[in-house]
């Protein structure tokens, strides 16, 4: 389907409107640099933990902003979401915070660590399908069916505003970067991160970053219309297999670029991170670093800011990480 260019559902003051939301909702997480990294990538890389975030990951912030938003009618006729895992515990994080009956379709066979973390907030899980997008199928029959309100997790402004905040904070705590690394899934950090940088940074290329194995977000950018596209990635936050109109018109307004990582290079990147920074970041948590170490010569010298957005790694990635 072609993308049509349409004037963005949302700008800079929704960004700052949530900033003031959530406040005392969600952690001003740190930025941090590590001479190993730096070695690594021959750039000066700064890292913002997200993965130190509530819920373990950055899309805490999005779904909270929503939630905080929505009149208490809406609130009591409930949500349901959909998730390979960090939209779902945000959304169930966000909906204990706000009292609101929460459901949350994930596909079979989840991470053991989000769908546990996602049914000790309280919410009810459903499994269906073998992937993000049959998931999604299945949450979009159940909200029609139940009256509850639907929250996707990239085309919803509400939830690209308080993603954006995370941007917000980087950019005061590392001014001066020459270039903003973003991993995508569906797209609502990587929108966020471009709409924030016009505002407050317009000297900073933003790019993003997609597994190779689940290209849908990538060729959509790269052809300006919303593809489908094989969705094998192991990296669950990167596993969507559609591109969305929202982000999509975002993204191609305010990104440099949009490239592919191997899933073997995400892991290289996790491994790094566990022995060079002494952090935990899940694969889509280390893809901003993947892309930054698979082309040396391209960040070579500058100074670069990747978000690590999330922790909630499986014993199995963390064992693969390690190479045992």
């Amino acid at each position: 389907m072609k993308l049509v260019e349409t004037r963005p559902d949302v700008t800079i003051a929704d960004v700052l409107a949530a900033q003031s939301r959530l406040d005392g909702t969600v952690v001003r997480t740190p930025v941090g640099e590590y001479p190993d990294l730096t070695r690594a990538a021959g750039a000066e890389v700064v890292v913002k933990h997200e993965n130190q975030q509530r819920t373990g990951a950055f899309k805490a912030r999005g779904a909270s902003n929503l939630l905080l938003g929505m009149t208490a009618a809406e609130r009591a006729r409930g949500v349901v979401a959909y998730s390979t895992g960090n939209h779902a515990q945000g959304v169930a994080y966000a909906a204990r915070l706000t009292g609101t009956a929460c459901t949350i379709v994930m596909p079979d066979d989840p991470n053991p660590v989000k769908l546990r973390a996602v049914l000790d907030q309280g919410a009810d899980v459903l499994l269906q399908g073998a992937t993000f997008d049959e998931a999604r199928e299945r949450a979009t029959a159940l909200a029609e069916a139940s009256g509850a309100r639907l929250v996707g997790a990239a085309n919803e402004p509400a939830i690209i505003a308080g993603v954006g905040t995370l941007y917000l904070e980087m950019f005061q705590q590392a001014p001066g970067l020459d270039m903003l690394v973003v991993p995508v899934g569906g797209g609502s950090g990587a929108s966020a991160a471009g709409l924030v940088a016009a505002a407050v940074a317009p000297g900073t290329e933003v790019i993003a970053v997609q597994s190779a194995a689940s290209p849908a977000a990538h060729d959509s950018w790269h052809s300006g219309a919303l593809v489908e596209r094989a969705n094998a990635t192991r990296a669950e936050g990167l596993a969507v297999g559609c591109g969305f109109e929202v982000t999509q018109g975002l993204m191609r307004r305010h990104l440099t670029d949009f490239v592919l990582v191997t899933d073997e290079q995400i892991t290289l990147a996790q491994e790094l991170y566990l022995t060079g920074a002494h952090t935990v970041a899940e694969g889509a948590g280390a893809a901003a670093l993947a892309a930054v170490l698979a082309d040396p010569d391209r960040f070579a010298g500058r100074r670069v800011g990747v978000v690590c957005t999330g922790g909630n790694a499986s014993a199995e990635e963390l064992r693969r990480a390690l190479g045992r």
